[in-house]
Formats: C-alpha cells, structure tokens, sequence
C-alpha cells in the first residue's frame, strides 16, 4: 500500500497538469455551448465539478511537487548539499504548508521546497471548497425551486 501512496506522489507533479489541461478544455467547450449567463445565477453543477476537479488535481499536484522536492528522495546530507548548505545540517519538515528546511548549526535556513507551492495549494484548496459550494447550492437550488 505504502508503495502505491508513493507512485501515486511521484507521477503526480507529471500528470496533474493533464488533469488541469483536461478539465480546463472541458470547461470551456461547455461555456462556449451554453447561453450566456446571467449576473447573480449559479453556474451548473457539472461546470462547479468540473472546476473542482481542476483546483483539486492543482492543489494535489503542488504539493506532491512539494513534498518530493525534499521530502523522500534523497538522503538529508545529499539534499542539503544540493542546494549548498554547508556545515552541519538538521533537516526539518512540515506537512501543510509544505516545508523542508536545511537548518545549518550556527541557524541558517535554507528552504528545499519551491516558493510557490504553498500558494498554489491554498488557493487550489481555497477554489475546490467554493466550487464544491456553489455545485451543492445549485443542486439544492434545483432540486427545490423557490
């Protein structure tokens, strides 16, 4: 199991963008064939879907990114001595936000993870939790009409 949960961590970097790529094109096919919408309506609940599929594969594919920029692959020394932390090294890390530090012996910090991740993932998040939101409201909305 603990081998799938890390193939699945790994190619994830590589195919969340086809993910986001594929959702994206369904995403606006289905906009250019609709009527245009109108100012204060829910969008459909397979237009909220397909945009959370979209944030969620972003937000899964930043932080698999993340997480093996620091996390799995190397030896602690090995990673440290890539990014060129010298001296003795304490490497910490941190799940959300994603973090891995190479903290040297006199304090020095140098961060292993890239600066975007972390707001990629919120945001991704912050984006899958709106469009959750608004499909379940549009649902409800329909299935129960004023």
């Amino acid at each position: 199991m603990s081998d799938l949960l890390f193939l699945t961590v790994a190619f994830a970097p590589f195919l969340a963008p086809c993910v986001v790529l594929g959702a994206a094109l369904a995403l606006v096919l289905r906009v250019r064939n609709q009527r245009p919408v109108r100012v204060g309506r829910l969008p459909a609940v397979a237009t909220s879907a397909l945009v959370a599929v979209m944030a969620g594969a972003a937000a899964f594919g930043a932080y698999s990114w993340g997480v093996m920029s620091g996390f799995y692959i190397l030896d602690p020394d090995q990673m440290c001595a890539a990014r060129g932390a010298a001296g003795d090294r304490v490497v910490t890390r941190w799940t959300l936000p994603v973090s891995a530090q190479c903290v040297t012996s006199d304090g020095m910090g140098t961060e292993l993870a890239p600066g975007w991740v972390n707001p990629v993932i919120f945001a991704s998040l912050a984006l899958l939790l709106l469009a959750l939101t608004t499909g379940t409201l549009a649902a409800v909305h329909r299935r129960f009409p004023r």
